[in-house]
């Protein structure tokens, strides 16, 4: 590669690492990659053939080929398809799965070839291959956010009792724990998991064929949709949903929200790390170029700098619900490549944070110091038992040992 050339392709790798590789994990990359689409769009063509095959649609033996060949070119798509040829495909028709189907057909016998995308849209293929690319990474973050739990519930317990100063529109307040803090965070960011987790755990398969009604399937259509439901591990609509988003923008609002108590947290440990309150301090602070004296909370500000785009992706797939009549034109084609960013986003959100708690300093010394000098002015007396209350709430709550 000569200097200065693109070192990112077709293949799912990024051309701008220089800032873009703070805004990714490599799980995430992996699961929402070029190779990972296609994966998805392989399975969910494996599932409609087998299915086709076992509702009557095409003989049983065809079926079984084209889904056999499916699952052995998903794995390892690279090898099995042109990755850059379904992007050309896409810049030209608006869809990379005209081009898969092609390449698809090629890789099987001529005379199964009948079994291939049988009673099926494009749409069909990309709205399921979502659903599938979004539980998925969804699965992912999960996991890295249960680490965020064990995090946030450690910290309540051993903090309890700990009292700092409560800060409202950040002037001091009255006295509460540090504990608290802590377990006012996790249960926001448990119920928020909770909710992406459910809407993503069993999506809606897309199956309507040319306009949502898929009658090229006969009176096979509704087995036809819900064994390829069942093969997938999707849930059964109740009509096609080509025109409309409901089913992927409450996903990816539930996305916002979790990103979003995340950054509550990141947010926490920047103020409470600055400088003129220091009442934590970051295992791993960042430096600084032109001030060598700095310990900044690096991790935090990324997980900041990652959430802030991350309203405006939400907002871009609130805009695409008008679809017009059966099939919108521009709007949900406009889909994939915000879901992609946003499902990487709210992932190094959540490491990002992850990494901001880990082994997170808490200094109670200084934080009492802040409280006796409100008390001192406000004439008042310490009593931490209503905040030493929240914390008992939120880890006896009784999704707490699913995620501790």
């Amino acid at each position: 590669m000569q200097d200065g050339a693109p070192d990112g392709g077709h293949d799912g790798t990024s051309s701008f690492r220089l800032f873009g590789a703070a805004a990714t994990t490599p799980v995430a990359d992996a699961l929402t990659d070029d190779a990972a689409w296609a994966r998805a769009m392989l399975a969910f063509e494996g599932a409609l053939a087998r299915a086709a095959g076992e509702v009557g649609l095409v003989d049983a033996a065809a079926a079984t080929v084209v889904a056999e060949v499916c699952a052995k070119a998903g794995q390892d798509v690279r090898a099995h398809l042109d990755l850059a040829a379904l992007a050309t495909g896409t810049a030209t028709q608006a869809t990379p799965v005209v081009d898969l189907v092609r390449q698809l057909r090629a890789l099987v016998p001529a005379d199964a070839r009948h079994a291939v995308h049988v009673a099926a849209t494009s749409q069909d293929v990309v709205d399921t291959a979502a659903m599938l690319v979004m539980r998925d990474c969804v699965g992912a973050t999960y996991d890295e956010v249960a680490a965020i739990f064990e995090q946030l519930a450690g910290l309540a317990r051993g903090h309890r009792s700990t009292a700092m100063v409560g800060r409202t529109l950040l002037q001091h307040g009255e006295p509460t724990t540090f504990g608290a803090l802590c377990a006012v965070r996790l249960v926001a960011v448990r119920e928020a998991l909770a909710k992406a987790s459910t809407l993503t755990g069993r999506p809606p398969v897309q199956l309507g064929g040319a306009v949502g009604t898929l009658a090229a399937a006969g009176t096979a259509r509704q087995a036809l949709v819900e064994r390829v439901a069942d093969l997938l591990g999707l849930s059964v609509p109740l009509t096609s949903w080509h025109p409309t988003r409901g089913p992927v923008v409450e996903i990816a609002a539930s996305l916002g929200i979790l990103a979003g108590e995340l950054t509550g947290i990141a947010q926490d440990v920047v103020l409470l790390a600055s400088t003129d309150v220091a009442e934590v301090s970051v295992a791993t602070p960042g430096g600084s170029s032109a001030m060598p004296h700095k310990q900044n909370s690096s991790r935090a500000v990324l997980a900041l700098a990652c959430a802030h785009r991350v309203p405006g992706l939400v907002a871009t797939l609130f805009a695409g619900m008008p679809g017009e009549l059966q099939r919108a034109a521009g709007r949900w084609q406009a889909e994939a490549p915000v879901l992609v960013d946003l499902l990487r986003l709210v992932d190094a959100t959540a490491a990002h944070v992850r990494a901001s708690l880990d082994g997170l300093v808490v200094h109670p010394d200084r934080m009492r110091t802040a409280v006796d000098a409100l008390l001192a002015r406000t004439g008042g007396t310490l009593d931490t038992s209503a905040a030493e209350a929240v914390v008992d709430r939120a880890l006896g709550g009784p999704h707490e040992e699913d995620h501790a």
